[in-house]
């Protein structure tokens, strides 16, 4: 018979039994009849023709598994009576997928995200072999104009080199200017990116042909749509940017926003037309490390033979400039994250937190294998029962380990389609709405499954505790009234699993605390200055159009006006506000220095230039010196203030004002002040120098205004917008209060306190269904023993004490664990966080009175229902 055949038959087991019942009928009474022409009388001849063929069952089994496939009958029976037995059970079937679906859940959303973010190639159509080209130094990421080209023309290793720079400008479609961010890039990075438009068509490298030469524009989707609604006429129109005009070429598709996953900008244009845009040349200027080099690997070449190569140009360009720096070389990093500016604690982060999605998935795992423990044991008078009346040993392993599975299928779905509404949701949300930051984690064919092997994984792992408990069962020994399976060893199995599960836990819920206390000393940590109270207005004056001139007189009519506000008590200017995501820095050198090399210099630090008055407005204390005043102006000597780290960075015995220091442009710089040190970068970093020069004498386009108010920002936004749209209407300001802007560099920190929150609060509903599980247990199993002692004199507290000591003990040893191991997990919070550590007292004290409360949550039903055990009752039931 064909096996087409023999499948059909297996979905037509009762017409096929029928027939082989007809066959067997036909077959007993032709063996009657002969024994009747033999002699025998008819009686004995059935019953001798009965005897022959044996059991009738079996054989038509046997003769079934010939003619039909049983292994799917057999599977499609265990099935039913699984979920027969899910159902009798809706309590624990109802605990044991919820358990596993936030399990599931938990790691299906982190793995999405990181697969998202760190595994998956960047979404662009040709996207094997991109690399981001950043400089052999750790650290320093960006490159030169200069360095880009030479590296294109030089190198053999890659097919093609394209060059772009994230940058904000004012776009103006009318009599208003609006703040936009856009990539401004070498004229063949589409071709090389594979990219195709939706609308009109991209430049090319042939629209290149010298400084300001190509003035197009190509716009994002998403653009296209909120300015332009949709408008497919917009093709061939001019726009001005920063007050230069510029022609709409063409419309981006949906999916297109370019290689950084976090970043879409509103609008491409050519990086040829920088001077334009930003008012600087810095295509000539080797020096000028501001831009991403984006390359393509040829055909066959690995990352370390263009790694080679690269630094064989450099090599080169070394000893064909006369000022090279000599730490000028090349590395490949995947692109995607900004180099590993974003890409090393990104990936920290992400694999730290997939680790501790996977503890709360072994927790849940733990949990699961408790309980089913439980129910095998519950159930060990059943399961004896039928091993000893024939069924295969094999046969009921089987069907234990189908509820196990069958659990793990039913919470993995539920998991998956909770985590896929919420990576969609994630996807759909902007943090800043200043920034142009999204987070695309739209779940893809690797992260379900990932989720499908993780269900199944959980379902064999905790599945495979009843089974070794069942294999181990004596059918004999458990039908004379006793019990094979030792639930009350010294040490069991089960205990280590709870142990595991309460020590994951603490491990969790340390490091939730870890994270809640960094958060909340960031809001009082030292920064060098207090933005409490102040308020920021952000803008590009280059947006305007405005010369250094004309930049100088509109920022004093700015602190001139708003110095008026009622209310407003300081006011003050700096190029980059600290803590803002921008600010630059660079070497500096001790005076006498002649050889102005990198290698040479005393150390880099961040720069700022600043208005006389920031300080103030600021909350910048200055330790000694003075503070500018507007008479230090381009006609007198250059003078700056540095911060503490600063001073004694470069004279460590010397008192650092009135002395000099030099930069890259080899001019001296005469300190006049000192300043306290203070957090540029972000909330973890080391204490860095820093330098401060006078907008008069240095003066950088980006302007952020600071006005401190007695008023409350609610009052402050709209005046001081007032006031500046007085000033030029046609300079887009950004207006919050001081502590809102430092929102993105608070973003990580938040991040982390928010998903170690969450993953500490599963783990904590996992070990007080644990502990509850065991508590309960033990005193079911126990409670004619408890009533015993009772009704011999014992005291109720000890009785409870004797029901309960068990999953008390795993509690405290379990949590000394788990706090020990979130000691050592700190370490790489501390690269989020700012201060986290576990040695905290308060952090310690939480986390043992979090344990504590949660031992005594669990345990409180089952010591009540030891403390009500009444042994007159449980004597006359016996």
């Amino acid at each position: 018979m064909s096996i087409v055949r023999r499948i059909a038959n297996a979905f037509h087991r009762s017409k096929l039994d029928q027939e082989i019942d007809a066959e067997l009928r036909s077959h007993i009474e032709m063996r009657t009849a002969d024994n009747i022409a033999a002699g025998m009388p008819p009686d004995e001849a059935r019953r001798e023709a009965l005897l022959r063929f044996g059991n009738r069952a079996l054989v038509r089994e046997r003769v079934a598994s010939m003619d039909a496939e049983v292994i799917l009958d057999a599977v499609a029976r265990d099935l039913r009576y699984t979920m027969r037995q899910l159902r009798r059970a809706p309590g624990f079937t109802v605990t044991a997928v919820l358990t596993l679906a936030l399990g599931v859940g938990a790691n299906v959303v982190v793995f999405g995200v990181l697969n998202a973010v760190i595994l998956r190639l960047v979404d662009v159509p040709q996207a094997a072999g991109l690399y981001n080209v950043v400089q052999r130094p750790h650290g320093y990421e960006n490159q030169s104009y200069p360095d880009y080209a030479d590296y294109r023309r030089l190198n053999s290793t890659f097919s093609d080199m394209a060059a772009y720079r994230l940058y904000s400008a004012g776009l103006s479609t009318g009599t208003s200017a609006n703040k936009s961010w856009l990539y401004e890039v070498s004229c063949n990075y589409f071709d090389m990116l594979g990219a195709q438009p939706q609308l009109g068509r991209f430049f090319h490298a042939s629209d290149e042909r010298g400084p300001n030469s190509a003035p197009y524009i190509v716009l994002s989707d998403n653009f296209w749509r909120s300015r332009f609604n949709a408008n497919r006429a917009i093709v061939g129109t001019t726009i001005e940017v920063n007050k230069h005009p510029f022609t709409i070429i063409g419309v981006a598709p949906s999916s297109f926003h370019g290689t950084d996953l976090f970043i879409w900008p509103d609008f491409w244009l050519p990086i040829v037309n920088e001077q334009q845009v930003e008012g600087y040349d810095f295509l000539s200027k080797r020096f000028n490390h501001g831009m991403w080099i984006l390359g393509k690997l040829k055909s066959g070449v690995t990352p370390q033979q263009a790694e080679v190569n690269l630094n064989a140009v450099a090599g080169r360009l070394a000893k064909e400039f006369p000022d090279p720096d000599e730490g000028m070389g090349a590395r490949l990093v995947k692109p995607g994250l900004m180099g590993e500016m974003l890409g090393d604690p990104a990936r920290a982060f992400l694999s730290g937190v997939m680790l501790l999605a996977l503890l709360v998935l072994i927790a849940a795992c733990a949990n699961l294998a408790s309980i089913f423990a439980a129910r095998t044991a519950d159930r060990s008078r059943e399961l004896a029962i039928r091993l000893a009346i024939g069924s295969s040993r094999w046969h009921v392993l089987r069907q234990v380990l189908g509820e196990a599975v069958a659990v793990s299928i039913i919470g993995g779905l539920m998991g998956t389609f909770l985590a896929a509404i919420l990576l969609n949701a994630l996807t759909r949300w902007q943090p800043f709405a200043e920034f142009p930051i999204h987070v695309t984690v739209t779940p893809d064919i690797r992260v379900y499954g990932v989720a499908a092997l993780l269900s199944l994984a959980s379902g064999l792992l905790f599945g495979l505790l009843p089974m070794r408990q069942l294999w181990r069962t004596s059918p004999i020994q458990v039908m004379k009234g006793g019990s094979s399976m030792a639930v009350f060893r010294p040490f069991s199995l089960r205990d280590l699993l709870l142990g595991i599960q309460i020590a994951l836990c603490t491990l969790l819920v340390t490091a939730s605390l870890v994270a809640l206390r960094g958060m909340l000393r960031s809001w009082h940590a030292p920064l060098g200055f207090q933005p409490v109270g102040a308020t920021l207005a952000d803008t590009d004056l280059q947006m305007a159009g405005y010369s250094d001139d004309a930049s100088l007189r509109v920022r004093k009519r700015m602190l001139e006006e708003t110095s008026r506000i009622p209310g407003v008590t300081a006011v003050g200017l700096i190029d980059e506000a600290p803590l803002g995501g921008g600010g630059s820095s660079g070497p500096v050198y001790r005076p006498g220095t002649t050889d102005f090399r990198s290698t040479n210099s005393a150390f880099e630090a961040k720069f700022f230039s600043i208005s006389p008055g920031y300080l103030e407005a600021a909350g910048t204390h200055l330790l000694m010196g003075r503070d500018f005043t507007w008479h230090d102006d381009a006609h007198s000597p250059r003078v700056a203030l540095v911060n503490e780290a600063f001073a004694k960075g470069m004279f460590p015995t010397l008192s650092a004002v009135r002395l000099h220091f030099l930069m890259g442009d080899r001019l001296p710089y005469e300190i006049v002040g000192v300043v306290e040190n203070g957090k540029y970068d972000s909330l973890t970093e080391a204490t860095q120098p820093a330098i401060f020069f006078p907008f008069t004498q240095s003066a950088p386009s980006d302007t952020s205004l600071i006005v401190r108010s007695q008023s409350p920002a609610a009052e402050m936004v709209p005046a001081l917008s007032r006031v500046l749209a007085r000033i030029d209407p046609n300079l887009p300001f950004t207006i919050h209060s001081w502590p809102d802007a430092l929102a993105l560099v608070l973003f990580p920190a938040r991040v982390a306190t928010v998903a170690l929150g969450v993953m500490g609060g599963l783990a904590a509903m996992l070990a007080v269904t644990g502990v509850f599980g065991m508590a309960t247990y033990s005193v079911s199993k126990r409670i004619k023993e408890l009533g015993i002692r009772m009704a011999l004199g014992a005291q109720p507290v000890r009785v409870m004490g004797a029901a309960l000591r068990r999953p008390l003990v795993l509690l405290f040893f379990g949590s000394v664990t788990g706090l020990i191991l979130g000691i050592i997990a700190s370490q790489l919070l501390a690269q989020i966080v700012y201060q986290a550590t576990s040695r905290d007292p308060l952090v310690f004290a939480g986390v043992m009175t979090t344990m504590i409360v949660l031992g005594l949550v669990a345990i409180s039903l089952p010591a009540h229902r030891a403390l009500r055990i009444h042994p007159a009752g449980l004597l006359r039931e016996e």
